[in-house]
């Protein structure tokens, strides 16, 4: 993979990343020059802000989002403390709910998606300085926030919507693809209401 280009040399940016296909890895890959310079192999490569693996795994980056939010949370608590409830829903709305590219993983663990589930009700409790106990479904529907499941379904039934709205009959094709994984984990979303 080649990461973005600057002013230096396009081979001190790349890297070499070879998938696997399932649980069988290539053994006998031979070496690969840029512009005569060998690539480094590597497991993992942070490309636009995410972590893309060799296992083609999303657990990396949604614990990636995780801690982005943990982080973004505690800044806006200790910035905005004293604000009006209205304007921390405001910040949370806009700092908390954007999961970037969230609807195109489709390949992680239970515990890595109930880990950013369970950060982004904390998230939200922090900020409105409520008890760490009060229920998560209780304290969403107060406020009239999306709640963590409804803004996965969301995310993922927009991202299809413009798939399929798309000029490109390729990316329309993807969107209707019934073998799809993403198509497979939008439907488990919308299946769990």
């Amino acid at each position: 993979m080649q990461g973005p280009m600057g002013s230096g040399t396009m081979s001190g940016k790349s890297e070499l990343m070879v998938f696997k296909a399932g649980n069988k890895t290539p053994f006998n890959v031979p070496p690969i020059a840029l512009s005569g310079v060998a690539l480094t192999r590597v497991a993992k490569f942070k490309y636009l802000g995410h972590w893309v693996t060799d296992s083609l795994s999303d657990n990396m980056d949604i614990e990636r989002e995780r801690r982005s939010m943990a982080v973004r949370c505690n800044m806006l608590a200790r910035r905005f403390a004293r604000c009006t409830k209205e304007v921390k829903i405001t910040l949370f709305r806009a700092y908390c709910q954007s999961f970037y590219t969230c609807s195109l993983c489709v390949d992680y663990t239970q515990k890595a998606y109930n880990d950013l589930r369970v950060q982004y009700n904390n998230a939200f409790r922090v900020l409105m300085g409520l008890g760490r106990r009060c229920s998560a479904s209780g304290m969403f529907a107060e406020a009239h926030v999306d709640g963590f499941a409804a803004v996965m379904r969301k995310r993922c039934a927009s991202l299809r919507a413009r798939l399929c709205a798309s000029p490109n009959t390729i990316l329309v094709a993807l969107a209707e693809r019934w073998d799809s994984p993403m198509l497979s984990r939008w439907g488990r979303l919308h299946a769990h209401l």
